[in-house]
């Protein structure tokens, strides 16, 4: 383990974030807040850390995919650690365990909230929240490689331990030129997002918190009711934009470049329109009568999929009352998530596919044992690398999911709640079915409880490896 990079690398995230707390500062400025003082301080301490953390360069810049790994696993821990400190200090979440709850939500684009009213906090506490999602929404190591040319050219390794998918690519030769690609993408969809929003009646704050969360595919709002209030032509936009960004970016930079056979050749892009589609038709004559007119039926069901499928979780309406087939297929769109490479969670359409294909040669090996067949994914075999890791991230995701479910059960809640609090956290979707359904939240669970749930936010985001590596004893050990 290359010890000296890995706190190297780490003092320079904390130093971003200390530059990135400084916004909520301005927010503060503009509302005339004093909390904006508690954020400076907050920024303080990371810069601080930061620097002490930097002030030696490390004799080896190399970055293996061990260190890799645990860089992307501390630095989501780290900086969630003391991200949350404002939300103490202002007195917003007063709880130091319910802050980090907070935090480890907005950065991993959960969406699920220990708190009962948002609409009483302070403006740079809710636009701090709801920027954590657009930071977390791309990945933060990500961030840190399209702004700052720190490290040499073993990027690749960190971009692997972040990047949510089966398997990771370069757009272009140099990792830090990807990364800024990347951005570039994330940024023009978040500016056209805000200016639809704001063009259509939402106050200009409120466009920017909920386009961080939408575009970010978190789901914190800055009002009680989500999205229930708002007018349907801001639902449609923000239907339009998760399920835009519960596609993989790599789809986009095709069409920026103009590959447009590449783009329309991707095989999980076309899965997930599908999926989404069906779902929609599905619902929509499940919930018929439900709502006084067909197109508001037919909103509510397109909302409702693409919040869940993308895992944002914003709601325009209680699905918790839907029929049992409804929240069916809502509770099996958490599961799938949407794309690789997208700002989504979930288990990803292309370990869907991969995992059905896989399923369907293994039918046909027993029927002709002596053939021979590759699974293919757009036109190209898909390597055995990528089918073997694919089946083990499944197992190990059900793993973690059954055990988090018995953790908690402690609690005493009933076996929705349990089932969707984990589903909800471990694929970063926000609300739940029962307790911690579209009108509740977390608040209810122990400490205990929230830490499990805490884990299980950071785990699905950073596709369950990262942080199970943090616990074997062989990742610190010393190169020989």
């Amino acid at each position: 383990m290359n010890y000296g990079m890995v706190f190297y690398i780490l003092g320079w995230i904390l130093k971003v974030e200390g530059a990135l707390l400084g916004l909520p500062c301005l927010v503060a400025l503009i509302y005339q807040e004093p909390a904006g003082w508690w954020y400076l301080l907050g920024a303080g301490i990371c810069f601080l850390v930061g620097t002490l953390m930097t002030f030696r360069k490390p004799a080896s810049r190399q970055v293996y995919m061990r260190e890799g790994f645990t860089v992307v696993g501390l630095a989501w821990l780290v900086m969630s650690m003391l991200g949350c400190l404002p939300f103490v200090f202002c007195g917003d979440i007063p709880n130091y365990i319910d802050a980090l709850f907070e935090m480890v939500s907005g950065f991993t684009t959960t969406g699920s909230s220990i708190l009962p009213s948002v609409e009483n906090l302070n403006h740079c506490t809710l636009f701090w929240r709801s920027f954590s999602h657009w930071v977390g929404g791309m990945g933060i190591v990500v961030f840190m490689l399209a702004i700052l040319p720190i490290l040499g050219g073993s990027t690749m390794n960190l971009m692997k331990a972040e990047s949510p998918g089966p398997v990771v690519g370069k757009f272009v030769p140099k990792i830090r030129s990807t990364a800024a690609i990347l951005y570039g993408i994330y940024l023009v969809i978040t500016v056209t997002q805000i200016i639809l929003l704001t063009a259509f009646g939402m106050p200009v704050f409120e466009s920017i918190c909920h386009t961080f969360g939408s575009v970010g595919t978190g789901g914190f709002s800055v009002k009680n009711d989500s999205y229930m209030s708002y007018s349907p032509a801001l639902q449609n936009i923000t239907t339009v934009f998760m399920i835009m960004c519960g596609c993989n970016f790599q789809f986009y930079y095709f069409l920026v470049v103009k590959k447009f056979k590449s783009a329309f050749r991707m095989e999980e892009v076309r899965t997930y329109l599908l999926i989404i589609l069906a779902s929609i038709v599905l619902i929509v004559i499940n919930i018929q009568g439900m709502y006084p007119t067909m197109g508001e039926t037919i909103r509510h069901a397109a909302f409702q999929v693409g919040t869940i499928i993308t895992t944002t979780g914003f709601a325009t309406t209680d699905f918790d009352k839907w029929p049992q087939f409804s929240k069916t297929i809502l509770i099996l769109l958490m599961i799938i998530g949407a794309c690789a490479g997208s700002t989504g969670g979930g288990i990803k359409v292309s370990r869907i596919c991969i995992l059905f294909k896989t399923i369907r040669k293994e039918l046909g090996v027993i029927i002709h044992p002596r053939s021979v067949k590759k699974i293919q994914m757009d036109g190209a075999p898909v390597a055995h690398e990528t089918v073997r890791s694919t089946n083990v991230f499944i197992a190990i995701y059900f793993a973690v999911f059954f055990i988090s479910i018995l953790l908690i059960s402690v609690d005493e809640f009933d076996f929705a709640t349990n089932f969707t609090a984990v589903a909800a956290t471990l694929n970063n979707i926000g609300p739940g079915l029962a307790v911690v359904g579209p009108t509740g939240n977390f608040s209810h669970f122990s400490y205990f409880s929230k830490l499990i749930l805490t884990f299980d936010m950071l785990a699905g985001r950073l596709e369950l490896f990262p942080m199970l590596l943090l616990f074997s004893f062989r990742s610190w050990k010393k190169y020989n």
